[in-house]
């Protein structure tokens, strides 16, 4: 008799303890299959010791029936280089996540990668665990550098200093503060070199200083942002520029690309630089501003900036054969300016203004875009000279104002479609 109590208590237990692993209401969390918004979890170009921007994704309960995941994690747990929130929890592991039939939850995920040897890009993986047998892959591909920043214990300067004679050409240089070549040293930079800048940053080349940038048609050199995921890809202004400071002599861009910036190539007072067969694009100001400086320009594009280009307080300028395209609209933001701006002065203050004598010559060159009053603007005061020419030039409300017909606009693609009026000037693409 006490062993058929026992064999009936047992038999009424093990019923109960089975239902306790499921909430009421709720379904086996493995009878149920999740989707997700992205098959993997993707960071591009995750520099060493600096943290990624935050992806998200979706996971989605499509099916009928309510759910409770009793966790979810990270593969490799506390020794991966990825961290996720789960809906706002941040633990290493999310647990008790309830998903109701149709629902959906976001998940926020962060990469930051340790450094090591390699010269060249490496991937970094992991994957999100979920209770019900699911995963969701994550990558991230990471690179080493050379990093640039204000030491922690130097209060008295408001940039860091380059040391041009130990400079690397094997790794890409990342620029976290404002850093200067200094008087009497120049910055050699060699084709395939990359210098990407963060939020603030930029590089300022000092008086009697210079920076010789020769690159390659196949090795142009680069100087872009620090974020190169996709929505950061294109976005103007997230660094500052590229500063030749007053007297700045002997400076050399040649096959760069320069994006991303608020002024692309800045060059003050008494500055000098020659730059040819060169991209500009998607500054939040302009691609070149010349401020009484003398530059040269053969072979460039200069495109998606707010303006490409201004020339200022005087100087002496020359381009040809360059394409200088403006169609700005950068997230509904359309400009209110010309592509090219030229004028003799430039105001200190709403009652002073800065002048000199200008001449300022642009060749065989293309400036269009969608400012219908006009793309170029030339404006001066008197007692300065003031020369602007435009010589065999298709312009956008001048003399010759003649469409171009590039290609596609609105894909970057300025080349010219067959049976251009502009065929034999311009931007090359060869």
């Amino acid at each position: 008799m006490r062993r058929l109590l026992a064999i009936l208590v047992v038999s009424t237990i093990l019923p109960l303890c089975t239902m306790s692993c499921v909430k009421d209401g709720y379904a086996d969390e493995k009878s149920v299959r999740l989707e997700f918004s992205a098959d993997t979890v993707c960071f591009d170009t995750v520099f060493t010791t600096v943290g990624t921007i935050t992806q998200q994704v979706k996971v989605y309960n499509r099916s009928t029936s309510d759910i409770e995941l009793s966790a979810i994690t990270l593969k490799q747990g506390r020794q991966s280089r990825f961290r996720i929130n789960v809906d706002g929890d941040t633990a290493m592991v999310a647990r008790h996540v309830e998903l109701q039939a149709g629902d959906s939850l976001f998940i926020f995920v962060q990469a930051n990668i340790n450094p090591n040897d390699d010269a060249e890009p490496f991937i970094c993986t992991d994957s999100i665990l979920f209770s019900n047998g699911q995963y969701l892959p994550l990558a991230a591909w990471g690179r080493n550098a050379v990093y640039h920043r204000i030491a922690a214990d130097d209060d008295s300067s408001w940039f860091c200093r380059i040391d041009c004679a130990s400079w690397r050409h094997d790794r890409p240089h990342v620029f976290l503060d404002p850093a200067a070549v200094l008087d009497g040293n120049t910055l050699i930079l060699q084709p395939g070199d990359e210098l990407h800048f963060a939020d603030g940053a930029m590089i300022i080349i000092d008086s009697n200083a210079s920076l010789v940038a020769n690159g390659t048609a196949d090795q142009p050199i680069l100087l872009t942002s620090l974020r190169h995921d996709p929505w950061y890809r294109n976005m103007p202004g997230q660094w500052q520029t590229v500063w030749f400071y007053n007297y700045s002599v002997g400076n050399v861009v040649n096959h760069a690309v320069v994006e991303n910036a608020e002024g692309g190539l800045r060059c003050y007072p008494g500055s000098q630089l020659a730059v040819s067969n060169t991209i500009i694009r998607n500054c939040s100001d302009a691609g070149i501003i010349g401020q009484d400086a003398t530059i040269t320009g053969n072979n460039l594009l200069v495109y998606d900036c707010f303006s490409s280009m201004v020339l200022i307080g005087g100087g002496n300028y020359g381009f040809s054969s360059s394409t200088f395209a403006d169609y700005w609209n950068y997230r509904d933001h359309s400009r209110d300016t010309a592509a090219v701006i030229v004028s003799n002065y430039f105001l200190l203050s709403p009652t002073e203004a800065y002048a000199n004598h200008m001449r300022a010559v642009f060749n065989n060159c293309i400036v269009y875009g969608s400012w219908a009053r006009g793309e170029v603007a030339v404006t001066q005061v008197e007692g300065y000279d003031m020369d602007a020419q435009f010589v065999h030039s298709i312009v956008r409300g001048g003399t010759w104002d003649e469409d171009p017909m590039f290609t596609d606009p609105s894909a970057d693609d300025y080349t010219l479609q067959d049976g251009s009026p502009a065929e034999g000037i311009g931007y090359s693409f060869e």
